[in-house]
């Protein structure tokens, strides 16, 4: 009864100590580990190229973003020129009625038409830089519009790139399968070095394998994630803001809400705190959209050295 004590003890030990039996093949661990750690670098190279093609998009956004501010800030300088060329062809229009031309004698006659002549050609000429500011004013609320609108359709793609550009959970469970096949493979060199069951040829292929692989196990996956919900929610915000924007810009340069100064003002105000706010959370997305990148390529290199010791 003895020996066949010391004989269980002794297998109990080996799995206690490896975690396997001594009779697991090293070469067919080997084999079972490839399979469970190739392809992942092909997944994790796509989600670098979307997370670089989504950096593009909201960039964009953020561009078309700045534009509409800028533009919807040059708009509003332009419409308080207007208003006060405005105020002045009223006051020149006021003056001129005020001249009391049937009381004019026939001394100051030519006097007082040079007076008339000067205001009315300064009306005139005015009149003319309205009608210039006006269209420009009008041109400028339309490219604030359009921008806005570029910024909406980019931040929304943005958003749906960013929602799908995760690690999903079948990725996540063949980078935890690697880690574990790498783990036992360990265990499973461990022992066939114990044994002498394995060359020294197979051994060094499997310290290599080991070495190159073991990092998935310090790979933080959640931060990919983390930084695509970020630059989901980011996009998501400067989509909404734009579409609120574009829908305000339009309003207020319709030629009903240009006639009325109060509408206008609050409308065009409104614009350009929403052109802002889009155009922040614009970048805020291209940000994080940027650093995922970095986060990826990280776990891509050790993909791509771990599956080189696998070939």
């Amino acid at each position: 009864m003895k020996p066949i004590k010391l004989i269980a003890t002794g297998i109990l030990l080996g799995q206690s100590a490896f975690g396997v039996v001594f009779g697991d093949d090293l070469s067919t661990q080997m084999q079972i580990t490839r399979s469970a750690c190739s392809g992942i670098s092909d997944a994790m190279s796509t989600l670098k190229r979307m997370a670089g093609i989504n950096t593009a998009v909201t960039a964009v956004g953020t561009v078309a973003g700045g534009v509409a501010l800028g533009t919807g800030i040059a708009k509003s300088n332009t419409d308080r020129e207007l208003e006060a060329l405005i105020e002045k062809v009223q006051k020149l229009i006021d003056e001129k009625s005020k001249i009391p031309v049937e009381k004019i004698s026939i001394e100051n006659r030519n006097e007082f038409e040079t007076q008339l002549n000067e205001i009315s050609g300064s009306i005139s000429s005015t009149s003319e830089k309205i009608s210039e500011l006006e269209q420009k004013s009008k041109t400028l609320g339309n490219i604030r519009t359009g921008t806005l609108a570029t910024t909406a359709v980019a931040d929304t793609a943005g958003t749906i790139i960013a929602a799908k550009n995760q690690v999903d959970d079948d990725l996540q469970s063949r980078i935890e399968n690697c880690v574990t096949q790498v783990k036992r493979l360990s265990s499973v060199k461990a022992a066939a070095q114990t044994d002498k069951s394995a060359d020294s040829a197979t051994i060094t292929q499997a310290n290599t394998i080991i070495r190159e692989c073991r990092d998935w196990e310090y790979v933080n996956l959640t931060d990919i994630n983390k930084k695509a919900r970020g630059a989901a929610i980011s996009s998501g915000t400067g989509a909404a803001l734009a579409i609120v924007g574009t829908i305000t810009s339009a309003s207020a340069n319709t030629d009903s809400t240009r006639q009325n100064d109060n509408k206008e003002k609050s409308l065009n105000t409104a614009s350009n705190v929403l052109a802002g706010g889009a155009t922040g959370a614009s970048a805020v997305a291209t940000i994080f959209n940027a650093t995922q990148i970095g986060t990826i390529k990280k776990a891509l290199n050790i993909a791509e050295k771990c599956e080189e010791a696998l070939r």
